[in-house]
This record gives C-alpha cells, sequence and structure tokens, in this order.
C-alpha cells in the first residue's frame, strides 16, 4: 500500500486526456462562483489546496501555493501540460496558470482582467485548442473569454463540455411524460463559433487518455 502525503485531500480523480495525472483540490469556500460572491460581501478567502499526484509512482506536487485571496478552478490537461485557472481577487486578474509535466515547472500562460466577466460563474477551462468558457445557465448565455471573444444564447437544459477546433458540444437533456411513462434521454448538440447548431445526435462523448474523442451510443 502506498501512503500518499496530500495535505489532507483524501478524494483524487484523474485528468481526461492523460492516464497519468490525478488531482485532489479542496473547496474552503465552495466552487469559484462561490467564493467570488464571499469576497465580495467582504469576508475573507482564504485560498485553495490543489495537488497533482502522478502515476504510478505517487509522487504529490503544487503547481500553485495556497493564498489568501487567490482561487482555483480544477484542473485540464492539454499537450504536455496541466492548466487550471487562478482567481487573483484583490488584484482583479484572472490567470491560466501551466504546470508543465516533464520539467515539473510553473508558468502564467494568459492574464484577463476579472472585469472583462460578469462573473466567475461557470468560468472554467476546455480543449482543444486549450479555452477559457464561461456559461450562466440561468440566462443561457455562453462565452469563450479566452483566447477568442465569441457570446451567444444556448438552448434550455444546454451545457457546454468540450471544444474541438471551430466545434463546440453541448449535452442536452430531455425530459418527457410522467409517471410509468416519465422518459430522460440525453443528447449532443453541436454549434459553431457563431453559435449555429451544424449536428445534433444522441450518446455521449468521453475524451480518452491519448486525446481522442469516444463517440458513446
Amino acid at each position: 500500500m502506498k501512503h500518499i502525503d496530500a495535505d489532507g485531500i483524501t478524494f483524487i480523480e484523474p485528468l481526461s486526456g492523460t492516464g497519468e495525472w490525478y488531482y485532489g483540490i479542496g473547496y474552503e469556500h465552495g466552487d469559484l462562483y462561490e467564493a467570488e460572491e464571499l469576497y465580495k460581501m467582504g469576508e475573507p478567502v482564504k485560498g485553495r489546496s490543489l495537488v497533482l499526484v502522478h502515476y504510478p509512482d505517487g509522487t504529490v506536487y503544487r503547481p500553485v501555493p495556497k493564498e489568501e485571496g487567490k482561487y482555483t478552478t480544477p484542473p485540464k490537461y492539454y499537450e504536455g501540460g496541466i492548466y487550471l485557472i487562478r482567481v487573483d481577487f484583490p488584484q482583479g486578474m484572472i490567470e491560466i496558470v501551466r504546470f508543465d509535466e516533464k520539467s515539473h515547472e510553473t508558468s502564467v500562460t494568459a492574464e484577463i482582467p476579472l472585469n472583462s466577466v460578469k462573473d466567475c460563474y461557470n468560468l472554467g477551462l476546455t480543449t482543444k485548442p486549450l479555452t477559457m468558457t464561461r456559461q450562466c445557465v440561468g440566462d443561457n448565455d455562453f462565452e469563450i473569454v479566452w483566447p477568442e471573444k465569441v457570446k451567444f444564447k444556448m438552448d434550455d437544459h444546454d451545457s457546454f463540455f468540450l471544444r474541438d477546433g471551430d466545434k463546440l458540444y453541448f449535452s442536452r437533456w430531455h425530459e418527457e411524460g410522467d409517471g410509468p411513462d416519465y422518459n430522460y434521454r440525453e443528447e449532443i448538440v453541436v454549434r459553431n463559433l457563431k453559435g449555429e447548431v451544424t449536428d445534433t445526435f444522441s450518446g455521449d462523448i468521453q475524451l480518452m487518455p491519448n486525446g481522442e474523442m469516444w463517440h458513446l451510443k
């Protein structure tokens, strides 16, 4: 049995797109949006713990320290790097941070002013290419914040989950009937960067460790 010192984090999960890396993250203030709300109310944001664990050796890395006033998102793997969003609330800045899986060095890929987004609700990273998005289900707004600027309305029950070049993949759920006739189903909706629907099909998409997309139907 391996004993892993993960700073008290007792749950790790695999990073999609690689078979070598796992991450564990603390939820001291909930998610990023909840931390933002606390900061706006004048409450202290004490930071967030994040560890990366390499398989199979179990080595633990801490790409960014837990710092007061800063909060991070769960990471994403892309082309040899592990990326995360770190918001510095006092400085009003959003950073995209990269941890190199070979050199184990941390660098800042991009800096975006915090006031360039309405709020941090569902702010996250996706691939490919590496993209920072924001979606507000209540208003049905979808945005690409970086590297392009894109904004359009989603349909009800849509949730964005993956980009592949100029294709944006959304999961859409449906509820039909009631009682014994109740039926729940999901489908994939593909849009271009203008927000136009270009394809719709049933099933789900899984990103494999080699970066290949598998359609499960």
